[in-house]
Order: structure tokens, then sequence, then C-alpha cells
């Protein structure tokens, strides 16, 4: 036998038992090395309302009128679509109708997204029903399975644990729970920046906007300031 035959029988001999080292998955029970796709957060729409009483002139109660700007500051930033705001039927209806979506204008909250409307008195109940849709995120329990034997990992896969507490933490902390549902919509666009930068562009200039003289001068402050240190 020469020399190239038993370079031969090595490489085929290293191939089988390299193969005979490899462990088969159970594919059916393989729980996959990617924490968010074992323990993904749902995002789902959920209503919020709150109902308050309506005193004509008088407005409201000094309790109602705090849980009411806190609503509104919670749909100014939790909400999503419209804010509805629904007054019984009756004589004071207009009033109640003005009063409360004005006060809500006042907040900061655009009068389009102010839907009002007015319901049948149900049972004697004169509140008036102010309500909005909100996303919330939501991650499932952990430490449900805690069948792995984390000393004695043969296949080295992770635990059916792992991943849960960070989903967790991501689902409360995510400011807009929509942005996990994906990127949205582009804002108006400023068409003067716009035609600025084309102009430039197109006379082969700078197309980038010079910083403002109050940012150069507090940059050379605080050059100046580091002098000697």
């Amino acid at each position: 036998m020469n020399l190239t035959h038993l370079l031969r029988a090595a490489a085929l001999m290293s191939i089988l038992i390299a193969g005979s080292c490899s462990t088969a998955r159970d594919d059916g029970n393989f729980v996959g090395e990617d924490g968010a796709a074992n323990h993904p957060i749902a995002v789902e729409p959920s209503y919020r309302d709150l109902k308050v009483q309506f005193a004509g002139s008088a407005g409201m109660t000094p309790d109602d009128a705090i849980k009411f700007d806190n609503f509104l500051a919670d749909y100014r930033t939790h909400g999503n679509g419209s804010l509805g705001i629904s007054v019984p039927n009756g004589a004071p209806a207009n009033a109640a109708i003005t009063y409360f979506a004005e006060r809500a204008a006042a907040t900061g909250i655009s009068r389009d997204k102010i839907l009002v409307s007015t319901h049948d008195v149900a049972n004697g109940d004169l509140r008036v029903d102010v309500s909005y849709i909100a996303y919330s995120a939501r991650a499932e329990a952990c430490g449900r399975d805690w069948s792995d034997n984390l000393a004695y990992t043969l296949d080295n896969r992770t635990p059916s644990n792992f991943g849960c507490s960070v989903q967790h933490n991501i689902a409360a902390m995510v400011a807009d729970p929509r942005d996990l549902l994906g990127p949205g919509p582009m804002g108006p666009v400023d068409t003067a920046r716009r035609a600025t930068v084309m102009d430039h562009y197109e006379k082969g200039e700078v197309t980038q906007a010079d910083k403002r003289t109050v940012d150069k001068s507090t940059e050379q402050s605080a050059e100046a300031s580091n002098v000697g240190q």
C-alpha cells in the first residue's frame, strides 16, 4: 500500500469517527435558541374608559377633574385613534359636549381626534363616558417548565425558560407596543427643508444643515474649560 492509499484511508477513518460523534436531534421536542421566538410578545388592543359626573356650569368635582386629566394624559401617551366622549341625552347634553371637548383640546389633543356623541340614560346613570383604544404588550408567564437539568446539557441546548424574562422586560418597558408590530407611518414631509436640500444638491454644495451659533459657542466654551486639564 503506497502513501496515497494510506492518506485516503486516514481521511475516510476521520470522517467515520466524526460522524459517530454527532447526536441526532429530536426535532419534535427541540427548543430553539431564539428566546424571542420561544416566548413571543402578544400585542393586543384594549378598551379603556372613564365615567365622570357633569354638574352643569360647575363642571366636575375636584376628584373627577383629576381623574379626567390623568385619563387624558394616558390617552396622549398610549391612545390609538380617537378619544370618544359620550354624554347622556337631555337638556345639558350640548353644554356637556362643549365642556369636555374644550377641556380635552386644551391639553393638546387635536380636535379632529375628539369624537363626541350622546347615549340614552340607563338606570338613571347620568355620567359622561370617556374612552379610547390602547395597545398593550403581554408575554407568557415564565417558569412553568423546570424539567430541564441545567447541570447536564449533553446536546448543548438552551433551557425552555431561556429568554422569557427578557421578553417580559421588553413588554413592560416598551413605550408604544405598536412598535413591536412594525415601523409606524412616516410623518409629514418638511417641503421647505426638502427644497433647500435639493437646491444645495443640484449646485454641488453641502446639503447638511449648519450648526447653530449657540451650539458652536458651547463647543468652544467646553474646549476652553478643558485647557490645562
